[in-house]
């Protein structure tokens, strides 16, 4: 088994078709695989698209896409994590197009100075002046409205000291009701330090009950029918959570690397990310080439052993923690320990700020893994392999899949999905809402989805496939075929694909034409991936339409779904985020903290939010 990373011409097209539209950091490589640039987003795909369009671009920006051969991107949990890492990665590499297009300079914070009359306001740079810092935060601008928020609620002064030694009667902001004069002793001391002592528990994320009070006000306007000053109180609360997010990036101690793998029929990668000091460094991927049958656990145990046995000058952590467990991972350890000199600890089982680290890495294993597979080159060559498994004489120029989800016999759905060469054919995937046949009929609902789809076909309607994949065994076969003998369809492939005894992926029987013609296919043959590739993509496809169409006839939110989360708590939720669009935004972590609702609560919300 042999690791490296992903090296080949950049296709934006097909890169963007998988991207992810969460939060995080991209970083943009030339074709030696230099790195250009590093860039954060609090959505990845509109960001990263921004750079590919046709027209528009800063003359700069246009020179930059022109060297462009490879793009990375590491998924975090919040716009604040994205900033943090971005701004490790540029003080590391110092990337040059980072140079002309976006300067280093040092994120916001908020200060609260000392004295008997501190003030709040905004601080970058150095850390000189005496006082507390709170931060950083993900822009200036978010800073200014929540220190306007705190100014109205506590009336903490937020004017220069300069300003406020020399004041000889009360100004304006006293006047408009946002600050108490300290300037001319118009508040006592203890008064004041009560409202800088309340000011610090909101900035540490210590209390929530400006937020608590915002959200009842905002329920009393709306039940007032004042919907324009429940919207402005939203809008505040909104702000008031975000700009207490907590930095997952930072956190912890000590230097860990962290190792996630990623194995599915089309592939494997194996993402690594690198914590020194507590802090986040940066992530790399690896991609193996490895049979369909082999687990995330014997991915691992190879990729530590290559990794740190064979390049002895690479810096070794006193921590690794992984995704899966193996049984050889207690060797592992022992022969690093003996050939580097240095004990190593392999552990799975994490918590808190190591647990989210490991997350982290398996996302981004996922994601890297997801784009590798839609790589144009890379689908070509496995449409090659398949003509030649299949001893065709010109390589297919179209594959079609189907498949069939519903729940107990509710809301039957059938889908179809369409590869080319070039990847998947989304514009061409098609769903049907299956009617009239007996709940969990499998085989009738796939006898309607295909007499409609190739009925319309024999009407001229879109295209006839080269090869059409059949999900099960004889039986599904020989339905397929009746199907198109009862339309008359033109000779076309037909392919089945039965599940093995064990079901395990790799140990699939295949069927071409009719049951006489049974044969099976190396795990590790890329033909067979492809087989795999596409039916898993029909298996999905499938699924989101069948939630969709139960959602839709059930009249519900995907709140409503999670088991534990009745109206009491989406309500409660809502109103702690200050809507659903800000609960969107929220991870995990975020979530966990609203009252009534525990990690593990958390997960499952922040899956049913984001489950498309």
């Amino acid at each position: 088994m042999s690791f490296s990373e992903e090296s080949s011409l950049f296709d934006s097209s097909a890169f963007l078709a998988t991207c992810s539209g969460r939060p995080g950091v991209y970083r943009m490589f030339d074709e030696v695989g230099k790195l250009l640039y590093v860039g954060k987003a609090s959505n990845l795909k509109k960001r990263l698209a921004s750079y590919f369009r046709k027209t528009g671009l800063a003359p700069k920006t246009a020179a930059l896409v022109a060297r462009i051969a490879q793009v990375e991107t590491t998924i975090v949990a919040n716009e604040t994590e994205a900033l943090l890492l971005e701004q490790t990665l540029i003080k590391e590499w110092r990337p040059p197009y980072n140079i002309l297009l976006r300067d280093d300079k040092s994120y916001p914070y908020v200060l609260l100075s000392s004295g008997e009359y501190p003030r709040l306001g905004i601080h970058r740079g150095a850390k000189k002046e005496k006082g507390r810092y709170f931060g950083p935060y993900p822009s200036a601008g978010a800073i200014r409205e929540s220190l306007a928020l705190l100014q109205k609620t506590f009336l903490v002064r937020q004017c220069e000291d300069s300003y406020f030694k020399n004041r000889t009667r009360p100004c304006l902001q006293y006047q408009i009701k946002r600050c108490k004069a300290p300037c001319v002793g118009l508040v006592e001391p203890a008064e004041y330090a009560e409202d800088v002592r309340h000011s610090v528990m909101f900035l540490e994320g210590r209390s929530n009950a400006l937020a608590d009070e915002l959200s009842a006000a905002m329920e009393k306007a709306s039940m007032a029918l004042e919907f324009e000053r429940a919207a402005e109180l939203r809008d505040q609360v909104a702000l008031l959570r975000r700009v207490q997010d907590q930095q997952s990036m930072e956190g912890g101690n000590g230097n860990v690397d962290v190792v996630a793998a990623m194995v599915n029929p089309g592939g494997a990668c194996v993402h690594l990310i690198s914590v020194r000091g507590g802090r986040v460094l940066g992530s790399k991927n690896f991609f193996p080439q490895v049979g369909i049958e082999e687990d995330g656990g014997s991915v691992l145990a190879a990729f530590l052993a290559q990794y740190y046995l064979a390049n002895q000058e690479r810096e070794l952590p006193g921590e690794l923690i992984v995704n899966h467990a193996h049984a050889d991972f207690s060797t592992v350890a022992a022969a690093i320990a003996e050939l580097r000199g240095c004990d190593v600890t392999i552990t799975h089982r994490v918590r808190g700020t190591r647990a989210r680290w490991q997350q982290l890495a398996v996302t981004n294993a996922e994601q890297a893994l997801g784009a590798r597979l839609a790589n144009r080159q890379h689908v070509a060559a496995r449409f090659e392999a398949l003509a030649e498994a299949l001893d065709l004489a010109e390589v297919p120029q179209r594959l079609e899949c189907y498949d069939i989800s519903h729940s107990s016999g509710e809301a039957t759905v059938a889908s179809c999905v369409v590869f080319g060469p070039e990847g998947p054919l989304k514009s061409d995937y098609r769903r049907f809402n299956i009617e009239g046949v007996t709940a969990g009929d499998d085989y009738a609902a796939m006898h309607q989805a295909l007499l409609r789809r190739f009925g319309r076909l024999k009407e001229g309607e879109g295209k006839l496939p080269d090869i059409l994949l059949v999900d099960g065994g004889k039986g599904q076969m020989a339905m397929a075929r009746d199907v198109l003998q009862e339309l008359a369809v033109p000779d076309l492939i037909l392919l089945g694909v039965a599940k093995g005894v064990t079901r395990k992926p790799g140990l699939e029987t295949l069927y071409l034409n009719d049951a006489e013609h049974e044969f099976t296919l190396p795990a590790d043959s890329p033909a067979l991936h492809l087989i795999q590739q596409i039916r898993d993509e029909a298996h999905r496809f499938a699924i989101t339409g069948h939630r969709a169409r139960r959602g839709k006839a059930r009249r519900t939110s995907s709140l409503e779904e999670v088991a534990g989360v009745g109206p009491k708590r989406r309500r409660d939720l809502l109103k702690h985020f200050g809507g659903l669009q800000e609960l969107n935004r929220a991870s995990v972590d975020e979530i966990a903290k609203a009252p009534g609702i525990s990690k593990k609560l958390a997960e499952s919300i922040y899956a049913a939010l984001h489950s498309e």
